[in-house]
């Protein structure tokens, strides 16, 4: 009998996710905080996690991250034959997914396992030439980097198809939280104000990510999901609304063809498709209340935060 779905290390913690550009997404616990290698953000080993619930009898969740590469494989393995959850944020690489190649066959033995969720990103979609795109829209990835995980997003697919468990894809729009937001561009120095008619994002706090897999998890959900904000605005906005909440000027437009060549190839990358991501299913199939539905709420949250605990 399948153990009912509880929140990882039970009343102690509570979700959180978060992800550096489209590098992927790792799930931290709120009394750690963030920890920065390069684009990806750790949170806790995801063995340890794995080990710990299994010793107290309560459901396991794997979460499989950005550094799995580097995670002794063996372990993992093992670890599979106590997890209830497997939470997938792995890149993609070019010869397919890691996590399939390399634990494949030990995820479809899982004898405890109920539940799988691959963590995504709207940029499979591709150019929509700023129309609104839902789950069941044309992807057209404009880049390797999107195509590779359009790839890996079947592969999953067919994963689920063969074994019968239920995964849940989750495509997150661009990340933003704790440490990472338009508020510490602009204390930092860094935030630039770019502009190109026509060009919008979507967006989407760690908070909601974290409320979106809790979810999924928790119904064993199957399909794509769109896991975004309500109100797909121009990059410039969110660093606007930033300056009015710290009381100082906002950076001055530049104009995308005056910044393109001081931007890498990466950055440039999200420029180059346009489109407006639906979060109807979200709501309506996993029942999510987004708590920061746009970013003013987000950046505002955050911003009363930092004044909190710097008055603490």
């Amino acid at each position: 009998m399948r153990k009912p779905y509880e929140p990882p290390l039970l009343q102690a913690t509570k979700w959180i996710g978060t992800a550096a550009g489209i590098a992927g997404a790792i799930l931290i616990a709120l009394n750690i905080g963030f920890v920065h290698y390069g684009f990806v953000l750790f949170l806790i080993s995801s063995v340890l996690w794995t080990a710990a619930a299994a010793a107290q009898r309560e459901p396991a969740l794997l979460v499989l991250q950005g550094v799995f590469a580097i995670i002794d494989v063996v372990g993992v393995r093992a670890a599979l034959a106590v997890s209830d959850y497997v939470l997938v944020s792995v890149p993609p690489e070019g010869s397919g997914d890691p996590v399939l190649t390399a634990c494949g066959a030990a995820l479809s033995h899982g004898p405890q396992l109920s539940a799988i969720v691959y963590l995504s990103t709207i940029g499979v979609y591709g150019n929509h030439d700023g129309a609104w795109v839902d789950e069941e829209s044309e992807c057209r990835p404009g880049s390797q980097r999107s195509l590779q995980r359009r790839v890996a997003e079947q592969a999953w697919q067919d994963f689920g198809a063969r074994t019968g468990l239920p995964v849940a894809i989750l495509r997150l729009a661009g990340i933003y939280g704790p440490g990472q937001n338009a508020l510490v561009n602009l204390k930092s120095g860094t935030a630039r104000r770019i502009r190109k008619p026509g060009q919008i994002f979507n967006r989407i706090h760690v908070t909601d990510i974290a409320r979106a897999i809790d979810a999924a998890f928790d119904r064993r959900a199957d399909g794509i999901f769109n896991v975004t904000d309500d109100e797909p605005s121009p990059p410039e906005d969110p660093i606007a609304f930033a300056a009015e909440l710290l009381g100082v000027e906002a950076p001055p437009i530049i104009p995308f063809e005056d910044a393109r060549d001081s931007m890498s190839s990466f950055a440039l990358s999200f420029y180059a498709d346009v489109k407006r991501a639906m979060n109807t299913k979200l709501k309506s199939a996993l029942g999510v209340t987004l708590e920061f539905p746009t970013y003013r709420e987000g950046l505002t949250a955050l911003h009363l935060d930092c004044r909190s605990r710097k008055n603490s």
